[in-house]
């Protein structure tokens, strides 16, 4: 298995992708095709004592600014890492990509230089968030697309249910549509029609509406949204897991009976750490084009490297993509 890494995407490029493309090929047993200037990649393992072994390099010239129109990345900026990773995988080269670059980038090189898949109305980003369940839950759309139309809503949670059931073995994966109240009549247009759409659909497990203040409570598996609420939905979470865990941290280290109530609690509130840090959940995947595409966080580190790595090769162990286009041409049938 290869994993096709942009080694000059996100902040910390080169040192935090390739160490964590190291970790991944001694942990999960990968091997990995690191993107960007040879010459600078070497000097980096080398200074940094990080370990090639698994890693081979692939030249490209020049690095795609996040403040560049995401469209160039497909036709203009052909000598970027990103792009030159895209063509790589496009061409065969590799099972699956990582990059840590600007994300309307990475959906534009996912969707026209990988290609979406047959009877995929928009490829759809999607983000396993941190919640009651110990391994979260996905949300789809996490930002790619701002303004939907219900059929759209109805295939972003067919492919969400393959992922969750193929690579998170959530079977089977219990869906929910973000809305402004529990019933079916709830919300704007496009989500009453999506509703509908996705009650009877046969290859979901449709559970109904989901409010806002039921996000995080275990009731699915998947949650559905169109890109600028889901979105909004991801960067509250996220938001509050960081007031959460300043607010912890200043509670236990207000005087010495908390601190000694921290060392006793220093086994649980590191696993609660853990469960809300976005590093352990890998990247945001891209679905309904050819390949396994993630992105990684713009501030990502080895940790999360890794496990964005993690994710691109259970995306291509299991075939995501390829069962995906089976449910979405079956779909297609239906209709």
């Amino acid at each position: 298995m290869k994993i096709i890494l942009d080694a000059f995407g996100g902040d910390y490029a080169p040192l935090e992708p390739l160490k964590g493309a190291a970790w991944a090929v001694k942990e999960l047993g990968v091997e990995v095709l690191a993107v960007g200037d040879i010459a600078k990649m070497e000097a980096c393992c080398k200074e940094n004592s990080i370990d090639t072994t698994g890693i081979t390099f692939k030249q490209a010239d020049d690095i795609f600014d996040i403040h560049e129109d995401p469209m160039s990345i497909v036709k203009k900026r052909t000598n970027t890492s990103l792009h030159v990773a895209f063509k790589a995988l496009a061409n065969g080269e590799g099972d699956a990509m990582v990059s840590g670059g600007s994300t309307g980038a990475i959906l534009m090189g996912a969707t026209f230089i990988v290609k979406r898949l047959k009877g995929c109305k928009r490829p759809t980003l999607g983000a396993v968030v941190p919640g009651k369940h110990p391994d979260g839950f996905l949300l789809i759309d996490s930002g790619a697309n701002n303004e939907v139309r219900p059929e759209m809503l109805d295939q972003f949670a067919v492919m969400g249910s393959v992922y969750m059931e193929k690579v998170m073995n959530r079977v089977p994966a219990r869906v929910g549509l973000l809305n402004n109240g529990a019933e079916e009549t709830k919300g704007p247009q496009v989500q009453r029609a999506a509703h509908a759409l996705m009650a009877k659909n046969p290859h979901l497990n449709f559970v109904g509406n989901i409010e806002g203040r039921e996000v995080l409570n275990d009731h699915v598996d998947v949650l559905v949204a169109d890109g600028f609420s889901g979105n909004i939905a991801l960067k509250s979470v996220e938001g509050a897991a960081s007031f959460m865990n300043k607010m912890m941290k200043d509670m236990f280290m207000t005087n010495l009976k908390t601190k000694i109530a921290a060392l006793l609690l220093k086994d649980q509130l590191k696993a609660f750490k853990a469960k809300m840090d976005y590093r352990y959940y890998g990247g945001g995947v891209v679905m309904g084009v050819n390949k396994g595409v993630i992105k990684a966080h713009g501030a990502s580190d080895a940790l999360a490297y890794e496990n964005a790595i993690r994710q691109a090769k259970l995306c291509a162990e299991f075939d995501v993509p390829g069962i995906i286009a089976e449910k979405l041409a079956s779909l297609g049938d239906e209709e």
